[in-house]
């Protein structure tokens, strides 16, 4: 595992580690603390504490499942222009034994957070298997591949909830599910764009005017759906709306001028307009829900 024949270290650098569990993804796990705002709980220390115990969790389950479609694909990222290149595996720059080895670590690590947060890795237990099933099977079916997605969206959410003890609005975890739906569904126009049917399998049972009908619809059902949480469930969020609305048109415009709809990761970590929007969100959400 250590060195080749030659002598030549076959350790991986650091930053193929980080590149194999996809620390850039990490962002996507802070679905897990819209409970902790939403809720209130913001200003209650153990709170907090669980709710960060919540995301390291998952931040770990989100990279073992990286590590897992990556084994699978190896062979087909080896064909693929750009995955060759940024995959640590296809590239060659990280052994298999090594990446089994990584994972090895992850699983063990959630173990232990199972006597730490037991319902938090219950919920997680269920996204690494669902996860699987996307891997081996489901992000081959047309529809499946974009829902399986988005399910682990909502799954992040609910972590956050149970991490809390807290119970969710159903309209939280429907706008929520919209909202991935929508992010997936424009990945899926963009890779159709950019790479035609060539990039993954489940392409070629796509066309580019269905998944934008499918991004349009979601993105639609996702304001009405957060408007409707916020009128049902919390009326002094109705400050934040507007920022949702800025953000679904300066994402698209991201995508469609920018041609950064293919990785939402980079779109939201280089966009300027696309950050601070997203911070005055946050922002205004804290402001509205601090308590007197």
């Amino acid at each position: 595992m250590h060195a080749t024949s030659s002598g030549k270290s076959t350790r991986p650098y650091f930053k193929d580690i980080i590149r194999l569990i996809r620390v850039k993804q990490w962002v996507k796990n802070g679905f897990v603390l819209a409970p902790l705002l939403f809720t209130g709980q913001f200003t209650d220390r153990a709170s907090v504490v669980s709710a960060l115990t919540a995301l390291v969790l998952f931040c770990l389950a989100s990279s073992a499942t990286y590590i897992v479609n990556d084994l699978k694909d190896i062979d087909r990222d080896r064909l693929h222009p750009k995955k060759s290149l940024t995959r640590p595996l296809a590239a060659g720059r990280i052994t298999t034994q090594w990446a089994f080895f990584i994972l090895a670590i992850i699983y063990v690590c959630l173990a232990i957070g199972y006597f730490v947060e037991p319902a938090v890795v219950l919920v997680i237990l269920g996204y690494i298997a669902l996860n699987i099933l996307y891997t081996f099977k489901l992000k081959h079916q047309p529809v499946l591949d974009i829902f399986t997605i988005s399910l682990g969206f909502v799954l992040r959410v609910f972590a956050g909830a149970v991490a809390l003890n807290a119970p969710v609005s159903g309209w939280m975890f429907i706008t929520t599910l919209c909202l991935a739906l929508y992010l997936a569904a424009v990945k899926r126009g963009q890779e159709l764009t950019l790479h035609g049917t060539e990039g993954r399998e489940v392409l070629s049972k796509y066309r580019k005017s269905l998944v934008d009908r499918y991004a349009e619809m979601s993105a639609t059902c996702a304001l009405v759906f957060y408007s409707m949480f916020v009128m049902a469930s919390r009326p002094e969020l109705m400050i934040s709306v507007p920022f949702v609305l800025f953000g679904l048109f300066r994402y698209w415009y991201v995508v469609e001028m920018l041609d950064g709809g293919e990785s939402p990761t980079d779109a939201l970590l280089t966009d300027l307009p696309l950050i601070i929007t997203i911070a005055a969100w946050c922002a205004a959400c804290l402001w509205a829900l601090w308590p007197n």
